[in-house]
C-alpha cells in the first residue's frame, strides 16, 4: 500500500508539474502558477498517509487509493453517446441581411435606401452602429497605430484577390479519378499551411439567397457547382489570446489573407484542369462557410456561432472553393462531445462584453436548431473597440494550442459526459472563468 500512495502521489505531482511547464511555453502564468500549485497539494493526502503511521492508516489509504481508481476509470470508460437532434437544412439566408454587408452600406446611396426599404426593422441598430467610431477607427477605444495599419494592410490585400475568385476555364478537360484529386487538393493545401480541409456535395442551403456585397449586390444567387472544398487556417493563439486588443483584428486580417490565397490558387489550378472553379474568400462569398465546412468534416458549428474544429476549437478561418471537378465527398461532422461541451460552458457567453452569445439550450432560427448570437449587438461592439474582438475565441477550452497534453484533454472530452464537466471544472480553475488578457510578443509591444 504504501508504494501504491507514493507512486499515486507522484503521478499527480509529475502531471501537474509538465502541465506547469507546458503553460510556461505558452506564456499561460496564471495557468502555471496554478497548476505548480496543484503539484504541491494534491500528493499532500497519499504522501502523508504513506509516511505517517497515523490510527486508521491503512483504510485511509485504500480507501484514497480505491477512490482514486475509480475516479481515474470513469474518465476512461466511454459513456452513452449525446443525443443531438439532428440538423435540419434550413432556410436559405440573404446575405444582404447579415451585419458585414449592412455596415458597408452608404448613407445616400442607392442601396442604402433599397435595403431599409426591405428590413426597416433593422435601421434603428444599424444606425447605432454607424455613430461609434468604427472597426479599425482611430477614434476607437483600441486603436494602436501599427497593429491597425498591419490588418487594414492585410485586408486591402484581401481585395486584391477578389479578382482571381473567378475566371476563364481551359479549353481542354482534364480527366482526373476522383480520389486522386481529392487526395491531391487536401496535401496540397495542407502544403500551403492549411491545417484542415475536406470535401462535401453542395447543397442549395451552403448558398446565400441574394449577394449582398461587392458590384453583384442584390442578385439571386443560383447554386453552380457540384462539390465544395473548405480549408481551415489556423490564427496564432498567443495574438488571440491579446483579445480585444490590436493584435487580434491583424491576426485575423492575416488569416483572411492566407486562406484566401490558398483558395484561390486552388481554384486557378482546377480551372486550368478544364473544369470550373471558384474560390469564395472574405467579402467574396457566395456560401456560408461554417456550414460548408460543417458538412465537410472539419468541425461543429457551437455556441458562439462559429466552427469548432476537434484540434483547434474557434481558432480558425474558413475558405471555401466549389467547383465541378469530381471529388470524393467527407462524412459531415458528428461530434456530439462538441456540441454537448457547448451546452454546459458557457464560458464565450459569460466573457461576451456585448452579451451577444447566448445561454441555455439550442434553439429553433431560420429553420435549423442552433445557438445564435445578436448580430447586431457583437457588431456594435466591435464598432467602439475597433477590432473583432476575439474574446469568445480567447476563452474556448478547445482553442488553447494542439499540443500532446491539450490533445490528451480533447481525446478525453469526447469519453464521457462526466469526463467533460471534469475537464471544464479544471479549465476554470487553472485558466479563470474569465481568463486575462495576455500580453503579445515583444515586437507588438509599444
Amino acid at each position: 500500500m504504501t508504494f501504491l500512495l507514493l507512486l499515486t502521489g507522484g503521478v499527480f505531482a509529475v502531471a501537474f508539474l509538465v502541465l506547469a511547464f507546458v503553460s510556461h511555453f505558452e506564456r499561460e502564468f496564471v495557468a502555471r502558477g496554478r497548476a505548480a500549485l496543484f503539484a504541491v497539494v494534491l500528493p499532500l493526502p497519499y504522501l502523508l498517509t504513506a509516511w505517517f503511521d497515523a490510527p486508521l492508516r491503512a483504510i485511509l489509504g485504500w480507501t484514497l487509493l480505491v477512490a482514486t481508481a475509480a475516479f481515474g476509470v470513469s474518465l476512461v470508460v466511454p459513456g452513452r453517446r449525446p443525443r443531438i437532434p439532428a440538423v435540419a437544412a434550413g432556410a436559405r439566408i440573404d446575405e444582404r441581411t447579415i451585419m458585414f454587408s449592412r455596415a458597408a452600406l452608404e448613407p445616400g446611396g442607392g442601396r442604402f435606401e433599397t435595403y431599409y426599404e426591405l428590413h426597416p426593422e433593422h435601421r434603428p441598430a444599424d444606425d447605432r452602429f454607424r455613430a461609434k467610431p468604427g472597426l479599425m477607427s482611430e477614434r476607437s477605444v483600441k486603436y494602436e497605430p501599427l497593429s491597425f495599419a498591419a490588418a487594414a494592410a492585410s485586408f486591402a490585400a484581401v481585395e486584391h484577390l477578389t479578382p482571381l475568385t473567378e475566371g476563364d476555364v481551359a479549353d481542354v478537360r482534364r480527366d482526373i479519378a476522383p480520389d486522386h484529386a481529392t487526395r491531391f487538393l487536401k496535401g496540397w493545401s495542407h502544403k500551403l499551411g492549411a491545417v484542415a480541409c475536406g470535401v462535401t456535395a453542395t447543397r442549395p442551403v451552403h448558398y446565400y439567397s441574394v449577394k449582398g456585397r461587392g458590384p453583384r449586390w442584390g442578385e439571386t444567387i443560383e447554386p453552380e457547382h457540384r462539390w465544395a472544398v473548405a480549408i481551415a487556417v489556423e490564427m496564432d493563439h498567443r495574438q488571440m489570446a491579446s483579445a480585444p486588443d490590436g493584435p487580434t483584428i491583424m491576426e485575423s486580417a492575416q488569416q483572411y489573407l492566407d486562406g484566401g490565397a490558398i483558395a484561390v490558387q486552388m481554384a486557378e489550378a482546377i480551372r486550368r484542369l478544364g473544369w470550373p472553379a471558384e474560390a469564395h474568400i472574405d467579402a467574396n462569398y457566395k456560401v456560408i462557410c461554417p456550414l460548408v465546412a460543417r458538412d465537410a468534416g472539419l468541425g461543429e458549428i457551437g455556441r458562439m456561432g462559429l466552427l469548432m474544429t476537434p484540434h483547434l476549437g474557434p481558432r480558425v478561418r474558413l475558405v471555401v472553393v466549389t467547383t465541378d471537378l469530381p471529388l470524393v465527398a467527407d462524412r459531415a461532422a458528428d461530434e456530439p462531445s462538441v456540441l454537448d461541451f457547448c451546452a454546459i460552458c458557457e464560458k464565450c457567453a459569460d466573457v461576451c462584453p456585448s452579451e451577444a452569445i447566448p445561454r441555455g439550450p439550442r434553439a429553433e432560427a431560420d429553420g435549423r436548431r442552433r445557438w445564435r448570437i445578436d448580430q447586431d449587438a457583437c457588431f456594435a461592439y466591435w464598432c467602439s473597440v475597433g477590432t473583432d474582438c476575439g474574446q469568445c475565441v480567447k476563452v474556448c477550452p478547445y482553442s488553447h494550442p494542439d499540443t500532446a497534453v491539450h490533445a490528451v484533454v480533447r481525446s478525453g472530452l469526447r469519453r464521457n459526459g462526466w469526463t467533460r464537466r471534469v475537464a471544464l471544472t479544471m479549465d476554470d480553475l487553472l485558466y479563470g472563468r474569465r481568463p486575462t488578457t495576455l500580453s503579445p510578443p515583444r515586437w507588438l509591444r509599444g
